[in-house]
This record gives C-alpha cells, sequence and structure tokens, in this order.
C-alpha cells in the first residue's frame, strides 16, 4: 500500500494527499513534521536525506519532492485522466507546476506565515505587504489562463492544477485584501465542488 509521510496542515503534502484522493489510491497517511517530529529520525532520514515532507513510498519506490510525486502518481495511477499522455498538452500543464514554485511559492509563503502560522509578536507586517503586493501582480498571468479555459491544466483537472490548487485555498481564506479575480474564483469554485479537494486541502488555516 502507499505511505505518505507529512503533516495534513503542510501545503506540500496537501498536494500529494490531493492527488491520491483524486486518484482513489489506498494509502496509510503517517503524520510527521511540526509537532509530529519524525522527520529528524535516522529511519526517516535514510528515506528522505533532506528531512522534509513529504515522502512516501510505494511498491519499493522511495520519492521525495511534492511535484515530482504528482507526477509519479499520476502518470501511474491515473490511467491519463490528470497526466495526459500527449508530450505538448502534458507541458502546457506541467509548467503550472514549475510557475508556481518558482514564482509564487514565496511570496505565498511571506504572507501566509505572517497572517496565518505566526505568532502576531513575531510577524514581519513588511514582509507580508511584500508578498502581498508580488501576488498581486502575478496571479492576472493566472487569470488570464483561466479565462480560456475551466483548469490550468486545461479542459479538465490535472497535474498544473495542484501545486496553485492547494495555494489558492489560502489566498481566499486569509484575512487580506485580494484584486478581483473573477476566473480564478471560479476556478476556485471548480475545485471546491470536488470532494477530494474538500477532503485534502479545503481545512481550517493553521
Amino acid at each position: 500500500m502507499l505511505r505518505i509521510w507529512g503533516r495534513d496542515n503542510s501545503n506540500n503534502v496537501k498536494k500529494v494527499l490531493w492527488c491520491a484522493e483524486e486518484i482513489g489510491l489506498a494509502y496509510e497517511h503517517i503524520p510527521a513534521g511540526g509537532a509530529f517530529g519524525v522527520v529528524d529520525s535516522a529511519e526517516y532520514r535514510a528515506l528522505n536525506p533532506n528531512g522534509l515532507v513529504p515522502t512516501i513510498e510505494d511498491d519499493g519506490i522511495v520519492l521525495w519532492e511534492s511535484n515530482a510525486i504528482v507526477r509519479y502518481l499520476a502518470a501511474r495511477y491515473s490511467d491519463g485522466g490528470l497526466y495526459e499522455t500527449d508530450p505538448g498538452r502534458r507541458a502546457l500543464a506541467d509548467r503550472w507546476m514549475d510557475w508556481t514554485t518558482s514564482n509564487f511559492a514565496r511570496p505565498f509563503r511571506d504572507v501566509f506565515w505572517n497572517v496565518i502560522r505566526l505568532p502576531p509578536e513575531k510577524r514581519n507586517e513588511a514582509e507580508s505587504a511584500s508578498g502581498l503586493k508580488q501576488c498581486a501582480a502575478l496571479l492576472p498571468i493566472v487569470e488570464a489562463a483561466l479565462s480560456e479555459q475551466p483548469f490550468l491544466s486545461g479542459e479538465r483537472l490535472g497535474i498544473g492544477d495542484f501545486p496553485l490548487g492547494v495555494f489558492i485555498h489560502g489566498w481566499f481564506q486569509m484575512p487580506i485584501d485580494r484584486p478581483p479575480t473573477p476566473a480564478i474564483e471560479a476556478w476556485y469554485a471548480r475545485l471546491n465542488a470536488r470532494p477530494a479537494y474538500r477532503k485534502a486541502v479545503a481545512l481550517p488555516l493553521s
């Protein structure tokens, strides 16, 4: 059986849990990281020398890095549903995984940590404001794409939707000033209509 290590309030772990739920995979979820510990143990470091989450073990394959895990699960188990067999269409979806990680993740983290995760006395308002400004400057790229198609991956949900799909829940749930993005809001509503998303991603922020 697939085993997934990681705490369920980690955005990177949520990607993997969401993907597994979308496919309908049976899996064992092992809480790890943060208050759960585990990641500094010799046993865990033998699986993931980075000491980070998530990590999976599946049929003798041990894998870390959340985007790589999503690609693997989708390619192996979704029968082409989440992982396009056509290289061109797959690349058009895949680029959103890299774009989110390379461009959106850092400023989003600066907002999220200073609004939600850090105690008030440790928050950096300037860092939060800078992150919010950067996120707002990036989202028109997403808005334009979603004005043309229902999902970042194209006409149906795919691998390209998972990274930003996780972050966007936090974006809409945080008490922040957001620019209007009707196409992104409609996409978020489509994601929330999916039971797998509600189970793995649309949870109270912590």
